[in-house]
């Protein structure tokens, strides 16, 4: 049997699949990175079994000043007609809520920004993909924008005290989280050194940051290897339907 074939779409360098990478590769998973910033073409998704958005600095309208978003955004609508698996992270959790009718704008409350608890509502607890980690843990947390309305009959799987929303189902095997389960500090250390000078001018200290977040790394893997399990099993299962969809028994 073949290994679940995953896309991922990568906006930036410095927004790799990095752990999340690691884990679906381990879970069995062969992956594809079309990298649109670079030049790569986004290809179709008819030899996929899932498909994983990752996040990048831009915002998740900035079609202008990158162009590849709005066919990003028509691979997830491709995706949602066709019951392919979907993870968008962080950027990506906001260009699956756009594509699917939600909207995006910066955090009234500011950035959101190191570890934060997971807010977990009832409706996470019988979900296929995070009903399994619907139970207390910390995720990275890097980001300015949030989705502030949720398409038409997306879940809210998890939210903020501030009621921000973390996570959502927008679509029977369609997800977005806007946390970072795939960073490590290596990941995050460019990121700080960007937004040293904002974090500053409000009094954070970028390098206390980012040491919480690597002495907390077993806490996170334990924590968010089991979302690419999950992924990698849902992808098992699309490859399996396809197979007998091509060879229908005799």
């Amino acid at each position: 049997m073949t290994a679940p074939r995953v896309l991922v779409v990568e906006h930036e360098a410095g927004c790799p699949p990095a752990l999340l990478g690691t884990w679906l590769a381990e879970a069995g998973c062969e992956l594809d990175v079309a990298r649109p910033y670079a030049g790569d073409p986004l290809p179709g998704l008819a030899p996929y079994d899932a498909l994983v958005v990752l996040g990048g600095s831009m915002g998740a309208g900035d079609d202008g000043t990158h162009p590849w978003l709005g066919p990003v955004r028509e691979l997830v609508r491709e995706a949602r007609a066709t019951d392919l698996p979907t993870l968008g992270i962080c950027l990506g959790h906001q260009l699956v809520a756009t594509a699917l009718g939600g909207e995006v704008a910066r955090n009234p409350h500011g950035q959101q920004l190191g570890l934060i608890g997971v807010g977990w509502t009832e409706a996470a607890r019988d979900d296929r993909l995070l009903g399994p980690l619907s139970w207390p843990r910390r995720g990275v947390h890097w980001n300015d924008d949030v989705v502030v309305v949720l398409p038409a009959g997306a879940v809210l799987l998890a939210e903020t005290g501030r009621g921000e929303v973390q996570a959502a189902r927008f679509a029977p095997l369609v997800w977005g989280v806007q946390l970072h389960p795939e960073v490590d500090a290596d990941v995050l250390r460019p990121w700080g050194e960007e937004d040293r000078g904002s974090h500053e001018t409000r009094g954070i200290d970028t390098d206390a940051l980012l040491r919480d977040i690597d002495a907390a790394s077993a806490e996170l893997e334990a924590a968010w290897r089991p979302l690419a399990t999950g992924l990698a099993e849902l992808a098992a299962e699309h490859r399996d339907r396809a197979a007998r969809t091509e060879d229908p028994p005799r």
